[in-house]
């Protein structure tokens, strides 16, 4: 029996997480098709569960043009992936991961009121919170450079999630996750 790989190319059996925080968070099941049906709705921390290139699709489904249209976004995915690994040479999915890990926040900042009087106070994130924020972040950057430009969507999320994995603070993720550290760190 031959294995199963993402989009029938890309083999994720062998993919590394390296932030512990973030391993159990991070699903790299084998999926053909990263489309679940949403089984995952009901239960609790079922996205848990969900494979990580599946979440990414869903959130790149999220506002505008795109919404609700899962065989454009897991296109757009797909090639994304395909430019990825044409720029690279490595398997995109450990590309994604790394952009994942490098673009997580590990502080944020809360309101706490007492007296009436509300100040910021810094606490550390969930690590499905970070997972969760860090695809927001990507996301919104391919999102943000392909509108009114034109480069089209994949290339731009092609782009993003590079420099997020490389951790080069050029990448709209990685400024975003450090700007919410430094001002959880001001809060302390």
């Amino acid at each position: 029996m031959s294995e199963i790989k993402l989009f029938n190319k890309w083999d994720i059996s062998n993919i590394q997480v390296r932030d512990a925080g973030l391993v159990s968070y991070i699903s790299l099941n084998s999926v053909v098709a990263p489309h679940s049906c949403g089984r995952h709705e009901h239960s609790r921390f079922g996205k848990a569960r969900v494979n990580i290139v599946e979440r990414l699709v869903n959130r790149m489904m999220r506002p505008g043009k795109n919404g609700g249209k899962k065989v454009l976004a897991t296109s757009i995915v797909s090639a994304a992936f395909e430019i990825i690994y044409l720029r690279t040479g490595e398997n995109p999915v450990q590309v994604l991961v790394r952009a994942i890990e490098n673009s997580a926040p590990r502080e944020e900042v809360t309101r706490i009121s007492y007296g009436g009087v509300s100040y910021p106070q810094s606490v550390d994130a969930s690590p499905q919170r970070r997972v969760d924020l860090a695809l927001r972040f990507l996301t919104d950057a391919a999102r943000n450079a392909s509108f009114s430009s034109n480069k089209p969507i994949e290339e731009c999320l092609a782009d993003e999630l590079i420099q997020a994995a490389s951790g080069d603070s050029k990448s709209y993720a990685v400024q975003k996750r450090e700007e919410i550290e430094r001002i959880a760190i001001s809060a302390r």
